[in-house]
């Protein structure tokens, strides 16, 4: 049976709906749990322009902006909110962004979401690289989708996905689309992500991926923790070094904090997927990435526990590299490259815990995949794969 189809933004075609909403009484859907999907774009000040995709579905409500490279600004159940309190206060609308700006950490200037897309020509941290420049994250999570599309299922329980199109494509260098799928089944606690980069051009070319995706209060606190079956963790740079002896706890608010970074390598089970969770001191909430460790053999815990006014957040963020320059992960040897019209898929799933129950579950899911797995902890930056000192 087909699904039903609204498509809310073609380039192609010329078309951007600039308000829209459907819910699942009035397209006479039955199933046990009603649902509505809301597209709104925003007004004033620097988000003018931006567009904001909420998917509301019994407990669970998930909100994508499609203007800022289908990158997820929060979810929320059983009226908790997941995502983190950024000075960023606005949706930022890209034609804002500089990039170049702040030696190249312009990117920070729209930094708020719970999960953007860091890459693909390229990720991590700036660099000038003879004619080359290299800002921040590259340019994903401040590309416009080109294409929006809402599909839901004619069948219960009427799976929901939300469809986008982004392209990074320069004269001479790159031609990368990204077809993105955010999927979310009425009734369910969680939701999916299946992005597909393809590389258009007639040349292969290399790229980067990372899911910064990036949690605070209320799951963030003193106390909280971060689990999963690590395999190695090194620290980042030498300003990781002092926290190394507690690197899977956290601090309440420091003053002075900035960050610390670590590069991980986690076990998988069978199927190949692995699964990391943020849980609080209680253990009573938390929040939980499920992904595949072959698609994305990197996995950086970024732990900024600076004040709450300065962004009080921890980063969960599977990818393909560490955020090293980019030059620095071609000489690691982490750089994957894609041959004339071939794809890299990357899978994610994103599981919100209330209750201890939903915590105590998400625990013993790890603690199987942990089973026979000892951490390594390296007292040295990482400069090359783990697997292979």
């Amino acid at each position: 049976m087909d699904d039903i189809i609204f498509t809310l933004t073609d380039t192609a075609g010329g078309l951007e709906v600039a308000d829209w909403s459907v819910s699942s009484g009035e397209l006479g859907l039955k199933g046990d749990t009603p649902f509505e999907i809301v597209k709104r774009t925003l007004h004033g000040g620097r988000q003018e322009g931006s567009t904001l995709v909420t998917i509301r579905a019994g407990r669970l409500a998930v909100t994508v902006i499609p203007t800022r490279g289908m990158g997820i600004l929060k979810a929320s159940l059983d009226g908790v909110d997941f995502g983190w309190a950024s000075p960023v206060d606005e949706v930022v609308h890209p034609s804002f962004i500089r990039l170049g700006e702040r030696n190249g950490l312009g990117w920070l200037e729209g930094f708020n979401e719970l999960m953007v897309r860091c890459g693909y020509e390229w990720t991590g941290h700036p660099m000038v690289d003879g004619d080359k420049v290299y800002t921040l994250h590259g340019r994903a999570g401040n590309t416009p989708a080109s294409k929006v599309e809402v599909r839901i299922s004619r069948e219960a329980p009427h799976r929901i996905t939300l469809c986008g199109l982004i392209k990074e494509k320069a004269f001479k260098n790159v031609e990368f689309e990204t077809c993105t799928e955010l999927t979310v089944v009425p009734g369910d606690t969680g939701f999916s992500i299946d992005d597909r980069l393809v590389n258009r051009a007639d040349y292969a070319h290399s790229y980067e991926v990372i899911y910064h995706t990036n949690v605070g209060r209320p799951v963030l606190e003193e106390g909280a923790r971060v689990i999963g079956p690590f395999a190695h963790v090194t620290p980042f740079n030498d300003a990781a070094k002092p926290d190394l002896s507690s690197w899977d706890h956290y601090r309440g608010p420091t003053r002075d904090f900035d960050e610390m970074l670590y590069a991980c390598e986690l076990a998988a089970s069978a199927d190949g997927r692995t699964e990391v969770a943020l849980i609080n001191a209680k253990e009573t909430l938390g929040f939980s990435v499920t992904y595949h460790v072959e698609e994305m053999p990197a996995f950086t815990l970024w732990k900024n526990t600076d004040t709450d006014r300065q962004g009080y957040v921890t980063g969960l963020e599977p990818g393909s590299n560490y955020p090293y320059p980019l030059p620095v992960e071609r000489a690691a040897g982490r750089l994957k490259t894609l041959e004339p019209g071939a794809e890299a898929r990357f899978r994610l799933r994103f599981d919100l815990l209330t209750g201890s129950s939903a915590v105590a579950a998400c625990a013993a899911r790890i603690d199987k995949l942990k089973a026979d797995v000892g951490v390594t902890v390296h007292n040295e930056p990482i400069l090359r794969s783990q697997t292979k000192a």
